[in-house]
């Protein structure tokens, strides 16, 4: 679970997103620190012996910095206020499969799948789609993943308008293959994020996603 200690430091700085504040601020920010380390490590615990693809994964594997990059965007504030965990199946991999969990008011949610891989990444898992598309059907159809999650996530920004290049477009997976991202997502309610069962509670959740993960990681993992 998330403390309490945490999710007012993060409502803090949501009013006060500069250096100065942070600065004044740094024993706060060293205690988040820690209760952020603390909920990733419970997380783990509980997800673990369910997928033992995360066993080498450590607290520092999934963590993310708190400064933004703000490099090329308009906002200029220079922290992130919210908490982000993310557990790949490949540690060693960038774009390698995974599990996210997000929390920020009012926009918590969990996640999983491969998100935005490289142009090679993409046509290895087309080509695993093209060839296996009953085994991806059979995933995104079980009562389970449907009741979780309902179905892939498909939007403008994560769809092709035509068949990808050297995919037909009268394909049976061909709405598969127009996407660029193979994720799902479900929103939660930021109160489960306090609930002392939450790790469990969360684990049971993102578990329904490992068929998805496996199949993309089969598909990373097959020789061109």
């Amino acid at each position: 679970m998330i403390t309490k200690e945490a999710i007012q430091f993060l409502e803090d700085l949501v009013a006060n997103n500069n250096t100065d504040w942070m600065h004044a601020n740094k024993k706060r920010y060293d205690n988040y620190k820690k209760d952020y380390h603390n909920y990733i490590a419970a997380i783990l615990t509980a997800l673990k012996p369910l997928d033992k693809s995360l066993e080498p994964l450590e607290v520092k594997n999934c963590t993310f910095r708190i400064n933004r990059d703000i490099r090329f965007s308009k906002d200029k504030s220079p922290y992130k206020t919210n908490i982000g965990v993310w557990m790949s199946q490949n540690k060693n991999r960038k774009n390698a499969p995974g599990y996210y969990i997000h929390f920020e008011k009012g926009n918590s949610f969990i996640a999983g799948g491969c998100w935005c891989p490289e142009p090679n990444e993409l046509r290895q898992i087309r080509k695993e789609i093209a060839f296996f598309n009953e085994d991806l059907e059979a995933i995104v159809n079980d009562k389970k993943f449907k009741s979780e999650f309902g179905a892939m996530t498909r939007d403008e920004n994560n769809t092709l308008k035509k068949a990808p290049k050297d995919f037909e477009p009268n394909h049976p997976a061909i709405e598969f293959l127009k996407l660029k991202s193979f994720t799902a997502s479900e929103k939660i309610d930021d109160k489960l994020f306090s609930d002392p069962n939450f790790s469990k509670i969360i684990a049971e959740k993102l578990i329904v996603l490992k068929p998805l993960n496996d199949f993309l990681s089969r598909a990373l993992e097959t020789e061109e």
